[in-house]
């Protein structure tokens, strides 16, 4: 997202991240990778219920994490151990989704040409 920001802001969607990390951890990111989208903290997940994109955590996969040293309940401030599928929106002003990509593998993601081929096709014309 970093690579396109610019240019996805320029075609009428600017980046906007939400994550399940809590608010410190969201900014120890945003320093560390140098990123210049608003990033939101969504721990209790209530915009990812909201998008349809939350899955329930049993209680191996809650161990797994904990193997790779990834505290979830730390992570989000929650108990709920949930998550939410990694997910992205071209979203109109106006509140339409117009396009989504959304995998429950998280090592799938779109590739920069075909979010940024979506959002040429779907592109709102500047003002005036």
């Amino acid at each position: 997202m970093r690579k396109l920001e610019s240019r996805l802001s320029d075609l009428g969607f600017p980046v906007i991240a939400i994550s399940a990390d809590q608010p410190s951890a969201l900014m120890e990111s945003r320093d560390k990778h140098g990123l210049g989208y608003t990033l939101y903290s969504d721990g209790s997940l209530a915009a990812a219920r909201a998008f349809g994109i939350v899955y329930q955590l049993d209680e191996d996969e809650v161990a797994r994490y904990a193997r790779y040293g990834i505290d979830l309940e730390a992570a989000s401030g929650h108990s709920h151990h949930q998550l939410p599928v990694p997910s992205v929106f071209l979203v109109e002003p106006g509140g339409t989704i117009r396009w989504v990509y959304s995998n429950p593998d998280y090592k799938l993601r779109p590739d920069n040409a075909s979010l940024l081929d979506a959002a040429r096709k779907l592109a709102i014309p500047p003002p005036g």
